[in-house]
């Protein structure tokens, strides 16, 4: 694998030190202290009660659900599960928090030191290690209007069950930071705890970023990127961010730690406001909710239920289906296409299946802009395709218009083979007859390919397949041409 570039490649006496904190919404059926539905909705603050809103004197009650995803999310993450955590207010003012306070745990989150391993440029492992997760719930959102000097608060989002999980700062390039969260994404959509969408922040990270000179043993002053919702997105920022650092020391300035949004448009970041300390949220213990108790016996049973997880089934597929480690990248970074793969190979074995999914399947659902529930070719409809294909009922141009038929109006591949007539014409004596009037139409050319113009073979193999109206074996074609410009 090739060494991404980095602005570190151009200031080479510097280093990058990089801790990343990650916001995961969990998916629950109602909110973490609620029971308002924990949906998505179009419609600004219409999924709200007394509790989400923040009203004075409302009691939260815990979600047992949060909980259970939060020990799964620990587990898969390889970290210890405490068996006593609880819940703090965290004190802030925003418009999107009602009570003034945000209820998160602090000093006891319920997981502590794991870590997540991820594969460098060079092929060798690194873990990053978690100092926490710990459960908390979103606030609320902000809109601006683009019309008028007004913003507006929609709590549709409020009370929303989130966990946070915080690295220590083990990551030492935008590549590392981006591999890392791409690790992390998957083990929490393949946990089935969080969708994953990153557009909807579902998935959101804050990026702490802070360079010195190699050598030096003290941390330099960090920034913080907010927010961030895409893997592209994140690798520019932060390449932005180590650069913007690099320079202000270079010119004889200091940096500030502050928290920075990142422009898309503009491709810089700019200051939002001065980054907080602990102190500067006054946390203290959360006066209206009980202990979290965490018995082994659940931690057990939590444990027995856990899902294949990404880099055992990356393994898995390079074993058992001999794939690249490229196609089985593709395939681990979204659990419905290696599900789909796998489904379609159990039908009928072929080393053609990867292709297929990966370059036909995919790039039709990208361009239909459908998910794999609207998709008409079923697994067992593209492994039927395959078949017809290697036991030679069909070419390989027909395969492919019987694969857009199906994808298009569905129905059964075998049928439309015989409703369209696109049997593949197999016999030799009847190829064989075609092949000789056409080399015997054509003196000229068979003059060429004697003379050493190999190309002078597609030519006739390309008259045979018009001949048969795109009916004809090509392998069986090219090898009758052969023999009969050979003789």
């Amino acid at each position: 694998m090739s060494k991404t570039p980095s602005i570190l490649d151009t200031y080479t006496d510097y280093e990058t030190t990089i801790g990343i904190e990650v916001h995961v919404q969990l998916q629950t059926k109602s909110k973490i202290f609620c029971s308002c539905l924990n949906t998505v909705s179009d419609q600004p603050n219409t999924n709200i009660c007394q509790i989400c809103s923040g009203y004075p004197g409302v009691l939260p009650v815990l979600n047992k659900e949060v909980v259970t995803k939060a020990i799964l999310a620990g587990l898969a993450t390889n970290c210890s599960i405490s068996h006593l955590s609880h819940f703090d207010r965290k004190h802030y003012f925003y418009p999107d928090l009602p009570k003034g306070f945000q209820i998160t745990q602090g000093a006891h989150p319920i997981c502590t030191e794991g870590y997540v391993p991820i594969t460098l440029e060079n092929g060798s492992i690194k873990n990053i290690r978690l100092m926490r997760i710990h459960i908390e719930e979103d606030a609320g959102k902000n809109i601006h209007s683009t019309n008028s000097n007004e913003s507006f608060v929609d709590l549709n989002r409020a009370g929303t069950p989130l966990l946070e999980i915080v690295t220590y700062p083990d990551i030492s390039s935008t590549y590392e930071a981006k591999t890392y969260l791409k690790a992390l994404r998957n083990i929490v959509t393949y946990l089935r705890i969080c969708s994953g969408n990153m557009e909807e922040g579902a998935f959101r990270a804050d990026t702490n970023i802070s360079v010195r000179k190699k050598g030096e043993k003290k941390l330099g002053t960090r920034c913080e990127l907010k927010n961030i919702n895409s893997f592209k997105f994140i690798g520019d920022a932060t390449e932005y961010e180590i650069q913007r650092q690099i320079e202000t020391l270079e010119s004889g300035g200091r940096i500030i730690q502050e928290t920075r949004l990142w422009d898309t448009n503009k491709k810089q970041s700019f200051p939002m406001r001065s980054k907080e300390e602990a102190a500067d949220y006054r946390y203290f213990q959360e006066p209206d909710l009980p202990l979290i108790e965490v018995g082994t016996e659940w931690i057990e049973r939590i444990a027995s239920g856990m899902p294949e997880l990404p880099a055992h089934k990356f393994d898995r597929l390079i074993r058992e289906y001999n794939l690249s480690e490229y196609e089985a990248d593709i395939l681990i970074d979204n659990p419905e296409i290696a599900e789909y793969f796998e489904a379609t190979i159990k039908v009928f074995r072929s080393k053609q299946i990867i292709n297929w999914v990966l370059r036909d399947v995919l790039g039709y659902l990208k361009e239909q802009k459908l998910t794999f529930s609207d998709f008409n070719v079923t697994p067992e409809r593209l492994a039927q395709i395959i078949e017809l294909l290697e036991t030679g009922k069909i070419n390989s141009s027909a395969a492919r218009e019987v694969f857009e038929i199906v994808a298009k109006t569905g129905g059964n591949p075998i049928d439309i083979v015989k409703e369209k007539g696109l049997e593949q014409i197999g016999s030799a004596d009847e190829l064989e007859k075609i092949v000789a009037e056409i080399i015997e139409a054509n003196p000229e050319q068979v003059e060429q390919f004697k003379a050493g113009k190999d190309r002078i073979l597609g030519f006739f193999v390309g008259m045979a397949m018009k001949e048969t109206k795109g009916k004809g074996n090509p392998k069986l074609l090219q090898e009758l041409v052969k023999k009969y410009l050979t003789k």
